[in-house]
């Protein structure tokens, strides 16, 4: 039986030797550019690159550029939206489908 001790050293070494290798492949990987903006209280119509009368240019410019939803929908507290924004699921799929519990109370 081998002795434990040198073979423990020789993977250690080639592991040591890697290191630097993978500190190159990481630094390569191009980071994605994400700005996500929220806003309350606005409707399709209220931003110029929908079509609104309303002028929004720095908007308008970011979305030209961007990724622009057409089909989402919104709920009326945010912890919803942003657990489906979060993880690209229903809220309820993220486990976030029943915000208000009902326990029979009066008001």
């Amino acid at each position: 039986m081998k002795p434990l001790i040198p073979s423990f050293l020789t993977l250690a070494a080639a592991a040591w030797l890697c290191l630097p290798l993978s500190d190159d492949l990481r630094a390569e990987a191009p980071r994605p550019n994400i700005l996500l903006i929220m806003s309350d209280d606005m409707g399709i119509s209220d931003l110029g690159c929908y079509g609104s009368e309303i002028d929004t240019p720095t908007l308008n410019s970011l979305a030209a550029d961007g990724l622009r939803f057409t089909q989402f929908y919104n709920t009326s507290r945010c912890c919803p939206t942003r657990a489906s924004l979060m993880t690209g699921l229903y809220p309820h799929q993220a486990g976030i489908g029943h915000m208000m519990e009902d326990k029979g109370l009066e008001g």
